[in-house]
């Protein structure tokens, strides 16, 4: 498997579009707009391949100096589990530490919550609801 930075508007970005509009966006009824995805210039846009093939994939957005967020992390349903996420998220951590942040935060669905604490994430604050289902605001001290 490798993990690499995407290029927006590659190839390898419109397999992440569909990625996440089928495993993130359809079941919950939305679609994507051409002004949302075209902020994604300015994100940091990581995917998880194996040869041509996208298995995962996250995005990285900056808060400030000190703060990156992590939005979109979706892999293949039938391949959760197998340590796909896992590895996008310790390539999305030391991407963010080498450009100098040291605090990661994300809205992470209630149903994720367990991965992201065995991953070191801790809950911020009380449940609250986003595109229609719970999340919770988990947060990471990169300089651990």
């Amino acid at each position: 498997m490798a993990l690499k930075i995407i290029d927006h508007g590659s190839k390898e970005y419109l397999q992440m579009i569909k990625m996440r509009n089928d495993i993130l966006r359809k079941p919950l009824g939305l679609i994507f707009n051409p002004e949302e995805l075209e902020t994604e210039k300015e994100e940091v846009l990581i995917g998880a391949f194996e040869e041509e093939k996208m298995l995962g994939c996250c995005m990285l957005v900056r808060q400030d100096g000190k703060i990156v967020r992590l939005r979109q992390m979706a892999v293949l349903n039938n391949l959760q589990g197998k340590g796909i996420g896992r590895a996008l998220m310790s390539f999305a951590e030391n991407i963010a530490r080498d450009m100098g942040y040291s605090k990661l935060t994300m809205h992470a669905r209630k149903t994720a919550v367990g991965f992201y604490e065995k991953l070191g994430y801790r809950t911020s604050g009380d449940e609250f609801l986003e595109v229609t289902i719970p999340h919770f605001m988990m947060e990471k001290d990169l300089r651990m």
